[in-house]
């Protein structure tokens, strides 16, 4: 997530007036992206484990 928004601080336009290639709205896009992919993932993951932390009692 970080190098998302790192890189959408440096890739600039080239000073000819043109649209940003990678700008603020993408790079939020793309972040929304990759942290509703992480919570799906950790949860698809904590999903599969047996038991609880409370079962040993």
């Amino acid at each position: 997530m970080l190098a998302v928004l790192v890189t959408s601080l440096l890739v600039n336009d080239d000073g000819d007036n043109t649209a940003d290639p990678f700008s603020a709205e993408q790079a939020l896009r793309y972040t929304t992206f990759l942290t509703i992919g992480y919570m799906v993932a950790a949860g698809l993951a904590k999903s599969g484990t047996w038991g609880h932390a409370h079962d040993n009692d």
